[in-house]
């Protein structure tokens, strides 16, 4: 841009001076046409600082989801392919489901023998009610018959003391079965609980996104990782994240638009709009807690070696 401009004013300059003269070439007019291209170029560089800042430091990023089973078990499949798209449903890696299918298994067999055990409870129940009956009539008779003195003292006690033990029968089936309801309310929430790990067998996508997979070793009571992390494409959550001076403030508002170049990349600005703004600590220098900063970077060494070394 500096060059277009710096052009167009020496192409003027020539006009002026030089094709159809309308200004005699003299040492102020020199002095002039020279000092006046570098004041504005340094005032234009001051309000471009300012009011549009630039930088060649710029990274873009994405945000990563872990995926992390909440079982464990031994990974049977896994369909995707690493940095490949995928869709939102589309099933990330398998587990074996054995073990979870014979644990459902179990869990319905328990919550079938308490079912068993409160019917039984309340079928006692249900007989014993009007063997209960019948002996409160029994012990009302022979009560009357033993206070005119026409019976015997022993069949009245006999009488009493089966109706006590039918009562406590009765009194037992109604403890089974409070306690055969409370172990069905538990076995029933087990046996969701079983479900829901052998729903857990098969990880799918939560969205859209790029899958990385973790390496997973084959043997059972490990836990599978997978990594998942969002598609660079325009309905996607990708952040490109710039560095500047704490000088340039024009950027100290968000929600201001910014135009992106990439190398490699043909076609038009790619516009933006600024989220938010972090300080961050210059590089070099140690932040308030003093602890020394670490960061790790990758570099590219290129080798060259000839067809002597290669056979070698």
């Amino acid at each position: 841009m500096e060059v277009i401009l710096l052009g167009i004013y020496g192409f003027f300059v020539w006009l002026i001076f030089y094709k159809f003269k309308w200004l005699p070439m003299n040492f102020t007019a020199a002095v002039i046409t020279i000092t006046l291209p570098i004041v504005a170029m340094m005032a234009l560089f001051l309000l471009l600082n300012i009011a549009a800042p630039a930088t060649d430091d710029v990274r873009a990023m994405n945000y990563v989801i872990p995926i992390v089973p909440r079982i464990t078990g031994q990974v049977t499949e896994v369909p995707i392919q690493p940095n490949r798209p995928i869709k939102k449903g589309d099933v990330l890696f398998k587990i074996d489901p054995i073990p979870f299918e014979a644990a459902v298994k179990a869990a319905e067999a328990t919550l079938r023998g308490l079912q068993d055990q409160l019917k039984n409870a309340t079928a006692k129940k249900a007989a014993l009610t009007p063997r209960i009956d019948l002996a409160k009539k029994r012990v009302e008779q022979f009560t009357a018959l033993a206070a005119t003195g026409a019976g015997k003292r022993a069949d009245l006690e006999q009488a009493q003391s089966d109706l006590g033990n039918l009562e406590s029968e009765f009194l037992a089936a109604d403890a089974t079965e409070a306690q055969a309801g409370a172990q069905i309310l538990k076995a029933e929430a087990d046996l969701r609980d079983k479900k829901f790990d052998l729903e857990g067998c098969v990880h799918v996508a939560p969205q859209r996104a790029r899958s990385q997979p973790c390496p997973a070793t084959r043997r059972a009571r490990d836990p599978v990782r997978d990594n998942a992390r969002d598609e660079l494409h325009p309905g996607g959550r990708s952040v490109a994240a710039g560095i500047l001076p704490a000088k340039r403030t024009a950027l100290r508002r968000t929600r201001r638009r910014s135009g992106n170049l990439y190398e490699g990349v043909s076609g038009p600005h790619h516009h933006a709009k600024v989220d938010s703004i972090l300080w961050a600590t210059a590089q070099g220098q140690l932040p308030i807690s003093g602890n020394l900063r670490t960061r790790s970077c990758g570099t590219r060494n290129r080798m060259q070696c000839d067809s002597s070394q290669m056979e070698g």
